[in-house]
């Protein structure tokens, strides 16, 4: 009699979203946050994140301000509209008191300015995703 062999149920890794236009920045945050076990989906546009619909059952979002198209705020804003209710983290060149005070309005928990060390990114969706709050303040 042979014996069989089950294989462990697959767990499937959280999707996290994210928009950055600067293709070099975009992969590097990619391949770490799939070192920290994401589903990455990647854009180059907020305009095509929004029209993925796979965008809907992610865990979190992590987003450039200064896109193309439209900015890092206003994804969130839309992504928001459409019930979407994940933690959020802006990351930006262009700090100011009024951008930070403008993203933690529409829901993200955290700003960091770029350049910004790479375990500061991912312990803020850490954080963000352990307290289990779609706003939290930093």
């Amino acid at each position: 009699m042979a014996s069989e062999i089950i294989a462990p149920p697959v767990r499937e890794r959280p999707r996290l979203l994210l928009v950055e236009d600067d293709a070099g920045v975009r992969r590097s945050l990619q391949l770490l946050f799939r070192a920290r076990g994401f589903d990455v989906r990647a854009y180059a546009t907020g305009a095509a994140l929004l029209a993925d619909p796979l965008t809907r059952d992610a865990c979190c979002f992590v987003a450039d301000f200064r896109l193309e198209e439209i900015d890092g705020i206003e994804v969130l804003a839309r992504l928001r509209k459409t019930g979407w209710s994940g933690p959020a983290v802006l990351i930006t060149a262009f700090p100011s008191a009024d951008l930070s005070a403008r993203a933690l309005a529409q829901g993200f928990g955290q700003v960091l300015e770029k350049p910004f060390r790479e375990h500061a990114l991912g312990d803020a969706v850490a954080r963000l995703m352990g307290a289990g709050q779609a706003t939290a303040q930093s």
